[in-house]
């Protein structure tokens, strides 16, 4: 978080809640004039990365849903998994057998792949 985004939060923000990860999300005080929209922004509790947003909390900042998500800390359906956020570039990125980080060597075909070859 820069120093402008922490006064201006000071200032002008309303804190409206908070999701599992330790994000915070805030919303303008002051009523927006007709045909407009409070703005709505998130501090992270971490790094500042996006894809720690949960999806629940991404719709209600970007106004997909009007009323704000609660209780999105939990699956709704049995086969919903946790949010977890974008892993790439770091150590728990998941990397395919034969990747060169993986040693680079993958499980030789079953045969039943042919490859194509021009006429």
């Amino acid at each position: 978080m820069t120093i402008g985004t922490l006064i201006y939060t000071r200032l002008f923000g309303e804190k409206v809640g908070s999701d599992h990860l330790g994000n915070t999300y805030y919303q303008e005080k002051k009523a927006p004039a007709a045909g407009q929209r409070r703005k709505r922004w998130v501090i992270y509790a971490g790094a500042p990365e996006a894809s720690a947003v949960p999806p629940e909390f991404h719709a209600w900042l970007h106004y997909t849903i009007a009323a704000w998500p609660e209780g999105a800390d939990k699956p709704h359906k049995p086969w919903q998994k946790p949010h977890q956020p974008n892993l790439t570039g770091s150590a728990e990125a998941y990397r395919p057998p034969g990747h060169t980080l993986e040693g680079g060597h993958r499980a030789k075909g079953t045969g039943d792949y042919e490859p194509w070859t021009p006429a």
